[in-house]
């Protein structure tokens, strides 16, 4: 059987998912965004509205930022980012990890659309540390960091280097944004609030959908100045829709409903590793990890799994776009093997099928 066939097979049968959008069908969910809405609530019509407002407000409250602008997406915020950050500082080289997403999933965005200069800094298997910026000798206007770094585990640097990296910059005079599209599962590892972490950055990124399980949408935060030219690059972007209202309610009820949950999203992510590692083959990436992956529903998981270069595994609910695969990665002690199993609470129970390895990377 092929493996989209295989891995569409594994999708229809489980009632447990570690990547939520597979989970409620889309008629429940819109239903639960119109039973949100007033009987005679007004829409947001061009980025102005009561909801809209209220929601960035929050955003900017909890990020403890002077503002923040809801957009449809976090392609379009981290871009306008870079490029306010560059006007400002008048170079056109922007730094960050080889895996960052403006990089490797946005067909180089940041350099066709507005000029700028990808510096790759660090090296692609591991986290950026203080002596690779150090490496750095020529001018930079902004240097991003992804909390976690997703393509490499969810790896998280330590606080006391995070602040180190930070500071870094700002004796540089270099602008830092931080790429927190799953910064909501962070605060467990550092022990600290959102307010906290974001503090290091001069802006801000952060997604309604990962994690939080929002239609789609995001929100770029920052100081008041910027978060109003970020409004202008928005428009220019073609992202100031008419009206944003569906994704707007549905923003509101997953910071409602999920947003205090993520420590035991965190917990649950643990326990789920821990009953993958004691499958013979399987060794998640962390072996704990540090921040919350996976999130479940219903009785039972289902995740295939096959062989990825050069001698990786890669455990994933449904293939991406690009045909890649992402969520879970793990060394192989053994063949391949496609998991159904439970890792609930207390409870954590893994059993591997028959699943023949190979495909694309």
């Amino acid at each position: 059987m092929p493996d989209e066939t295989r891995i569409q097979a594994a999708i229809s049968g489980a009632e447990r998912f570690v990547n939520a959008w597979h989970g409620r069908p889309m008629r429940a969910r819109l239903s639960e965004i119109a039973d949100a809405t007033g009987e005679d609530e007004r829409a947001d019509v061009y980025g102005s509205g009561e909801r809209i407002e209220r929601l960035e407000a929050r955003i900017a409250e909890i990020l403890g930022a002077e503002a923040a602008v809801f957009m449809p997406s976090g392609t379009m915020a981290q871009q306008i980012a870079l490029r306010i950050w560059s006007d400002r500082r008048g170079t056109r080289t922007v730094a960050f990890h080889p895996t960052c997403h403006l990089e490797i999933h946005e067909q180089k965005g940041y350099q066709m659309l507005h000029g700028l200069h990808g510096l790759l800094v660090g090296d692609p298997d591991r986290l950026i540390t203080l002596g690779d910026l150090e490496g750095i000798h020529e001018p930079v206007a902004a240097l991003l960091l992804e909390l976690p770094q997703r393509e490499i585990g969810g790896l998280l640097p330590v606080w006391d280097d995070l602040v180190a990296q930070t500071g870094w910059a700002r004796e540089r005079g270099v602008a830092l944004h931080l790429d927190g599209a799953r910064l909501w599962q962070t605060g467990p590892f550092y022990e600290r609030d959102h307010a906290q972490i974001a503090g290091l950055f001069d802006s801000v990124y952060v997604s309604f959908y990962k994690d939080l399980d929002a239609l789609a949408g995001a929100a770029l935060a920052g100081d008041a100045g910027f978060v109003a030219e970020a409004r202008v690059w928005q428009r220019r972007h073609g992202g100031n829709l008419v009206t944003m209202q569906p994704l707007v309610v549905s923003a509101e009820l997953a910071l409602d409903q999920r947003l205090e949950r993520i420590p035991e999203y965190v917990e649950h992510a643990r326990a789920l590793a821990a009953a993958l590692g004691a499958v013979d083959g399987i060794t998640s990436r962390p072996r704990a990890p540090r921040r919350r992956r996976p999130r479940g529903r219903g009785k039972a998981v289902g995740v295939p799994v096959r062989r990825s270069r050069p001698h990786h595994v890669a455990l994933r609910a449904a293939p991406r776009g690009d045909g890649r695969r992402r969520h879970a990665s793990a060394r192989p002690r053994g063949g391949g093997g496609a998991l159904r199993g439970r890792a609930d609470a207390g409870e954590s129970a893994v059993t591997a099928m028959p699943c023949r390895a190979g495909g694309p990377p």
